[in-house]
């Protein structure tokens, strides 16, 4: 029998099974970090509060375009999976690079509406969508199937320590310029709006991102059973073809797979619990600002929470959960994270006793540094957020580790970009659906009822587990290594 040490030291080995990944791994999760706290102070949370203040908008004008926007992120993503595939993951991520910093830049100093949104918000849609597939193909193309289940916990982990640092610095420029202040650009005689200023700092993050790419990530890199591989140049299924030529083929060819219709059908089904994270950026910061207060520090206990929690949970959950099969781990997760808006669901005074407890104390008082009474939304804010983190460090990673796991060899981009096509419709409507539940459950000025918005975005979440138990026989597909 095993001694507990011994056990223990078991246990630990199975988070050194990177040791012998290539150096392209790190140089990718590196990259990673950097390009999510860029997503956080440019996109997220920081979108909704651009196009009110700096752009002018109304909830459900605002609601409209972050629909629609967020329906052509995913629309791109899915068309360039096939592009990546065709020409490589270096020169993939040095192209997204390129114009997510332009973009950017251009959101953050223009003044007309038109361009801004045009030539800034439109462009930065292709420059992630263009990250998204890549960043996750890059997850298989550098580990072995025995490597697989870590790397990707690593990957969700890391991208969520991104989100974390973000997120603070989301309130932190928040509480020092003010909702509605700025900043006076030395020797340019020009200021920039709270906003503003987030989004010049998302350009800073992206461009060492960009240069670890350039100068660091060779070309043609592969991990093998037998070892790190490197070919001349990364292959290319262009079969005599141009890129774009090739990329339309390899698009076709994957509707001519029986076993991807039943990936996407399960693909559907995750839509369900995969728009609560579209309302904790979305819903959440205008629902804290009116129901709480303005300066309510709803960066730091909602999306910065999560990350944290996931930073530590999701590495765990890859390690303990190596034997369960990805498609289960889904389902029991997604149960766990649907549950968890129905905290935002009742009524708040139910948590009055916590929020006037130790738990209140400890949360509100010394962590976010608000005096006065807890509000007791603050806690249900909060076992909203534990619940949920819990269920994704057991679900969403594991999302990516299935689509790897089924994807034929060389076309792994494909598959992690059609991860995203039943997103299309369900975003452009959470978007749609975010401004008219603002409005109507929880608006600016007139009656609120919030705890019915976050009841119909329960209901919606819990498609997701339903789906996946009731359909499991149908659309369960095996996966390589398991």
């Amino acid at each position: 029998m095993n001694s507990p040490s011994t056990k223990f030291s078991r246990f630990l080995e199975k988070f050194t099974v990177l040791r012998s990944a290539p150096r392209e791994l790190w140089i990718v999760l590196a990259a990673y970090i950097l390009e999510n706290i860029a997503y956080k102070l440019s996109s997220s949370q920081v979108l909704p509060g651009w196009l009110k203040i700096e752009m002018g908008m109304g909830d459900e004008t605002k609601g409209v375009i972050i629909g629609v926007w967020s329906a052509l992120v995913t629309l791109f993503t899915v068309l360039v999976g096939s592009f990546t595939d065709v020409v490589g993951i270096r020169r993939t991520f040095l192209i997204g690079f390129t114009i997510c910093i332009s973009a950017r830049m251009v959101m953050m100093a223009a003044d007309v509406k038109w361009l801004a949104l045009t030539a800034g918000l439109l462009p930065l849609a292709l420059g992630l969508a263009l990250m998204t597939p890549v960043m996750a193909a890059a997850m298989k193309r550098y580990s072995t199937a025995a490597q697989r289940s870590v790397a990707f916990s690593l990957y969700y982990a890391l991208m969520n320590l991104g989100f974390a640092i973000g997120a603070r610095l989301f309130d932190h420029l928040r509480h020092v310029l003010g909702e509605n202040g700025g900043w006076l650009v030395p020797g340019l005689h020009m200021e920039l709006g709270t906003y503003r200023v987030m989004i010049l700092w998302s350009v800073v993050f992206t461009v060492p991102g960009l240069a670890l790419t350039w100068f660091f990530l060779r070309a043609g890199v592969e991990m093998t059973e037998t070892g790190v591989r490197v070919s001349p140049a990364e292959p290319k299924k262009t079969g005599g073809e141009n890129p774009l030529a090739a990329t339309a083929r390899l698009f076709g060819e994957l509707w001519r797979q029986p076993l991807f219709f039943r990936f996407l059908l399960f693909m559907a089904l995750v839509v369900g619990v995969k728009m609560i994270f579209f309302y904790v950026d979305y819903v959440i910061p205008d629902f804290a600002k009116r129901e709480i207060s303005l300066d309510a520090p709803f960066g730091q206990l909602s999306s910065m929470l999560n990350s944290l929690l996931i930073l530590v949970l999701a590495p765990l959950c890859g390690v303990l959960m190596q034997r369960v099969s990805a498609y289960r781990a889904i389902t029991i997760g997604s149960v766990i994270s649907a549950a968890s808006v129905f905290f935002l669901a009742v009524p708040p005074a139910m948590f009055q006793p916590l929020a006037d407890g130790w738990l209140g104390d400890l949360i509100v008082h010394r962590w976010l540094n608000v005096v006065g009474p807890v509000n007791p939304l603050y806690i249900a804010i909060f076992l909203f957020t534990v619940g949920l983190s819990i269920g994704e460090a057991l679900w969403s990673p594991r999302l990516y580790e299935y689509a790897a796991a089924i994807a034929p060899k060389g076309r792994e981009a494909s598959y992690m970009a059609m991860t995203s096509l039943p997103y299309f419709f369900a975003k452009c409507g959470a978007g749609f659906l975010s401004g008219w539940l603002l409005a109507n459950y929880c608006p600016e000025t007139g009656a609120r009822h919030p705890q019915t918005m976050w009841l119909i975005i329960g209901g919606m979440a819990l498609v997701t587990p339903l789906g996946a138990i009731l359909f499991r026989k149908y659309i369960q597909v095996h996966e390589a290594g398991r």
